[in-house]
């Protein structure tokens, strides 16, 4: 495939961000990114490109030296095809168009494992903010440090939920649910039977997350191809400072850059097993990274955006989301969670 012209699709992208009054900051990244390239021997480009030292140049970070790598490669950089296919829509709008559109939350965590408050306070939170349900995915065993569920608390809490939902105003629900340690070969940290017995099974990695990308990738595939798992939660695993994303890398605040893996190979099995790829609103993850959610759009998956609430407050975090997938392109009818709860719970019993 012949290559692109990188310093043209880099100004591109400056272009649409400066249509669409993003901050200074980030227009100035790809404008600094494109006069260093301008500036260097087309032999030099090629050879920091194969040898990924691309970022160590003066005015270009690692977001721009990937989209002058995929360039050279002579594909569309994605971040290009993100900001054009959103040029001339209303963010704001849209987001909240989509925010609207959401029905209930399918990842949030209560004092059973680490979060701060009861399943009766979350709930009422969610019903204030007119969810109709919410979905309690508590730690699963292995992760200690965040008191996972063992199999006797868990059928606990099954219990519980039934009671709570006795009480609770018409029109909403308690959903039972688990945020599932995808362990080192991709098994789901939790009984089979109890997995079955669950609406929704969120499953995520919380260990080894900086794998060689080919161990990381077999045990992502496995864990989507196993039929308790109905949506991948935060799937880079990464943190970021709470203001956002930067092109340089985060200097502070607490910060993990994300896994890596064969992004490809696994869109292909959400897709083919009809899982969905959890849009985390949560300030401090925003996962998946807004070039990989674009990718995820053009690839046909579904998507659950969620808040990972641990306080009841935090259920309002939902816009972080709706944003970011109104930025990528996200169609709300391949969004879960607008889905009504019938179709919803049809959707994950048919994984089992």
């Amino acid at each position: 495939m012949a290559s692109r012209d990188p310093v043209a699709d880099l100004r591109r992208i400056a272009f649409h961000l400066e249509r669409a009054n993003e901050a200074t900051y980030r227009v100035r990244a790809f404008r600094s990114a494109a006069a260093t390239v301008a500036a260097l021997p087309a032999d030099e480009l090629a050879a920091r490109v194969a040898a990924g030292t691309l970022s160590e140049l003066s005015g270009v970070g690692d977001v721009t030296a990937r989209c002058i790598a995929e360039s050279l490669a002579g594909e569309e950089p994605v971040y290009l095809r993100r900001v054009a296919s959103t040029a001339g829509t209303d963010l704001t709008a849209a987001a909240a168009e989509l925010r609207d559109a959401l029905r209930g939350d399918c990842h949030s965590h209560t004092d059973a494992s680490d979060g701060g408050s009861p399943i009766e306070e979350m709930a009422l939170a969610a019903v204030e903010l007119g969810h109709e349900y919410l979905v309690i995915t508590d730690h699963s065993p292995t992760l200690k440090v965040a008191n996972g569920l063992s199999p006797a608390r868990l059928r606990r809490q099954l219990d519980q939920v039934a009671r709570l939902n006795d009480a609770l105003p018409d029109g909403f629900r308690i959903l039972t649910g688990i945020e599932v340690d995808i362990l080192e070969d991709g098994s789901l940290d939790q009984e089979d039977e109890l997995l079955a017995r669950l609406d929704v099974v969120v499953g995520s990695v919380h260990s080894k997350l900086r794998d060689e990308s080919p161990r990381m990738t077999r045990r992502m595939l496995a864990a989507i191809a196993n039929p308790h798992l109905d949506i991948l939660g935060h799937m880079t695993g990464r943190k970021v400072p709470a203001s956002g994303e930067g092109d340089k890398g985060h200097r502070a605040g607490r910060t993990r850059p994300p896994s890596t893996f064969d992004l490809p190979k696994v869109l292909a099995a959400v897709v083919e097993h009809g899982k969905a790829i959890e849009i985390n609103s949560r300030p401090d993850r925003l996962d998946p990274p807004k070039r990989m959610l674009t990718v995820a759009v053009e690839a046909g998956c579904l998507f659950s955006i969620d808040t990972d609430a641990h306080a009841p407050g935090q259920l309002d975090w939902l816009g972080n989301g709706c944003e970011r997938a109104a930025l990528c392109g996200v169609p709300a009818e391949r969004v879960v969670n607008t889905w009504p709860l019938d179709r919803l719970l049809e959707w994950t019993a048919g994984h089992k």
